[in-house]
């Protein structure tokens, strides 16, 4: 009913590198480039927003994590904690961190449904922390919505051009 794979079918030919068009590649090796290139913005960019506003909220003692990849996600949920003193806030970043890290960590288990549900969630969990972060720095739902939504339609550029306006401004809320 169905056949299997012969293997005397296989065109030799596919692993022959005349068979790759060398513009497709240089297309796609600067592609990767530029890519590299603005995630290394785009990571300069967010780093200088969690440090200034870290020092300027109060957090100056961990500032410097901001600088930190991989860690510096302490930092964005540090600014976005809720809380009623600085022990509670603290300890409601990092266990923010801690799901965060646990999601991701799952979101890498192959071939299982979890791993779908787990960046799903993942992808919830940082436009909420985003829509705080945008409450603290607005004070207002409709625009830290409006800003949220901003942010993922222009792919973080919104977030990036905003926060570098208000890294070095107070909360509001």
């Amino acid at each position: 009913m169905y056949d299997s794979y012969d293997y005397e079918d296989f065109d030799p030919d596919l692993l022959d590198p005349e068979f790759f068009d060398p513009g497709v590649l240089a297309f796609l090796l600067v592609l990767l480039l530029i890519g590299l290139v603005v995630s290394a913005i785009y990571y300069v960019i967010g780093a200088l927003i969690y440090y200034n506003a870290s020092k300027t909220n109060g957090f100056s003692d961990v500032a410097y994590i901001s600088w930190i990849p991989i860690v510096n996600i302490y930092s964005f949920f540090l600014l976005t904690a809720k809380g009623e003193d600085d022990q509670t806030v603290r300890a409601a970043a990092k266990r923010n961190a801690i799901i965060y890290a646990v999601l991701t960590a799952v979101s890498f288990i192959p071939y299982l449904l979890v791993d779908i549900i787990a960046t799903i969630a993942i992808i919830g969990f940082i436009c909420y922390f985003t829509y705080r972060l945008f409450y603290r720095w607005t004070g207002g739902t409709g625009k830290a919505v409006l800003y949220t939504i901003l942010t993922i339609i222009t792919l973080g550029l919104f977030f990036n051009i905003y926060g570098l306006m208000k890294m070095k401004k107070p909360f509001v809320a």
